[in-house]
Formats: C-alpha cells, sequence, structure tokens
C-alpha cells in the first residue's frame, strides 16, 4: 500500500490513516487507490471487527487534488479522452460503498476540514468522532461540480433535505458545533483529545459483538428507504441472525452471571 494511506491492524481494529499532509489529504491517483485497497482489506478481513478511519496533520481531507485534476483536464482536452470524472466511478464510489457496506462498524476520527469527497468519507462512517476545531465544507458547486462520494444520499439524511439543499446549492464551511447540533456528528471533543477518544471508540467497537453491530447497519440502511411493514420483517430475519451467534450466547450468559461479556466476534 502506498505512503499516501496507512493501513495496520491490531487486535481486531484496523487503522485506515490518510497520509498526505503536506497537502491537507487532497486526493490524487496514488491515494484514491491505496484508501480503496485500504478499505476493501478491511471489509475483506474476518480478523478485522471495527475500522478507524483517521488523516494526517491538520486536515481530514480537502477531497479532490484539484492540482493533478487540472492536468488531467488539460490531458483530457488534448487527448480527447474525457476518462478523467471516470474516478468517481473508478475510486470514490468504491471507497464509499466499502466504508459504508462492511459488515462491521466504522468510526470517522475528523481532525480537521472535511470538504467534498473528504465530507463523502467522513459521511460514509458509522460514528464521527469530530475536534471542536474540525470545519466541514460542501466545495462541489464551489468548483461547477455535483456532490459525489455519497454526499447526495447521506447529507440529507444526516441534516434534513432543505438543509442539504442550502448547503449543495450555495457552497459554504460550516463548523464542528454546527455539524454536532444538526446530527452529523456524533461526539464533539475538544482538539487536543481528538485522537484518544477516537481510538477509544474504535476499540471499544472492535471489542464489541461484531454480528450485532452489522445487524444494525443493515437494519438502519434497509430501514432508510423502506416500510414499515418491510423494516419489521428484515428485523426479523436479523434477529434470528443475531440469536443464533455465539456472542449473543456469550451476552445472555455474561448478564445472568452479573459479568462484563468478552465477545469472540462471531
Amino acid at each position: 500500500m502506498a505512503d499516501s494511506v496507512l493501513y495496520e491492524v491490531s487486535d481486531g481494529l484496523a487503522t485506515i490513516t490518510i497520509n498526505r499532509p503536506e497537502a491537507m489529504n487532497a486526493m490524487n491517483i496514488e491515494a484514491k487507490n491505496a484508501l480503496r485497497e485500504a478499505a476493501e482489506a478491511a471489509a475483506g478481513d474476518c480478523a478485522v471487527r471495527a475500522v478507524l478511519l483517521t488523516a494526517a496533520g491538520r486536515a481530514f481531507c480537502v477531497g479532490q487534488d484539484l492540482k493533478e485534476h487540472v492536468s488531467l483536464l488539460a490531458e483530457d482536452r488534448e487527448s480527447g479522452a474525457g476518462g478523467t470524472m471516470n474516478t468517481v466511478r473508478e475510486h470514490y464510489n468504491p471507497i464509499v460503498r466499502a466504508l459504508a457496506g462492511m459488515a462491521k462498524p466504522v468510526v470517522a476520527g475528523v481532525n480537521g476540514v472535511a470538504a467534498g469527497a473528504g465530507l463523502g468519507f467522513a459521511l460514509a462512517a458509522d460514528y464521527r468522532v469530530v475536534a471542536d476545531t474540525a470545519t466541514f465544507t460542501t466545495a462541489f458547486a464551489g468548483v461547477a461540480l455535483t456532490a459525489d462520494s455519497g454526499v447526495s444520499w447521506a447529507l440529507p439524511r444526516l441534516v434534513g433535505r432543505s438543509r442539504a439543499a442550502d448547503l449543495l446549492l450555495f457552497p459554504r464551511s460550516f463548523s464542528a458545533r454546527e455539524a454536532y447540533d444538526w446530527g452529523l456528528a456524533n461526539r464533539l471533543v475538544p482538539a487536543a483529545e481528538l485522537a484518544a477518544e477516537a481510538a477509544a471508540v474504535a476499540r471499544a467497537l472492535a471489542d464489541g459483538p461484531t454480528l450485532a453491530y452489522a445487524a444494525i447497519k443493515e437494519s438502519l440502511a434497509f430501514g432508510a428507504d423502506h416500510s414499515l411493514d418491510e423494516a419489521l420483517e428484515r428485523e426479523g430475519d436479523l434477529q434470528a441472525r443475531a440469536g443464533a451467534s455465539e456472542d449473543h450466547t456469550i451476552a445472555v450468559e455474561a448478564f445472568i452471571a452479573k459479568e462484563k461479556p468478552v465477545y469472540l466476534g462471531r
């Protein structure tokens, strides 16, 4: 994996670190490929029970590396190929699908500005721990583009359609406090405590009942687009699956014994 994205697995917790601090973690082709590989590796590794997505330096991710993007657009004009914008399907969509769709919880530790695709990566996580100095930016229309990286799907579900439309049509930055008040951030912490708090949240999830978390993710995603009756049916299916897990037996036995359960993730 490239140096632009670091990947480490320790005792069931995968940590993915976007590592281009000199460019505010802007996504060039190398970084996009590396982040896709890391997210897909975490999703496919049964030893990974939770994921922490974080970033080096003062930014979380400012989205597309526009310096590289301008160069690629110029090459497109010269060659007539026009393939630069295929990066959405080739890179951003698979990254977001891997983060949002993996059968294990993903925590985003948002240390600084999250803009454009960087906002999309944060929204693809299941839980966001946000530094009080962080900012979020819906930058797309500012460079004459539409939303990508799942933002058009996730943002209105978190902040409401009206506010999402306002933020996308009139792109601006909004604060960590606004993100928390709107329900976009799950925890708001002092910047100096962000790394420790995000790691603690991710570690707690890595030690938890992994199959139950996977079922919760699936039920939330399903319930967002289906009727109550359909959601109830899916809950029944998912609960049967969770109830058959070793972790459910461990939890019940620990409850009866008044002990803390030690989950196996299966």
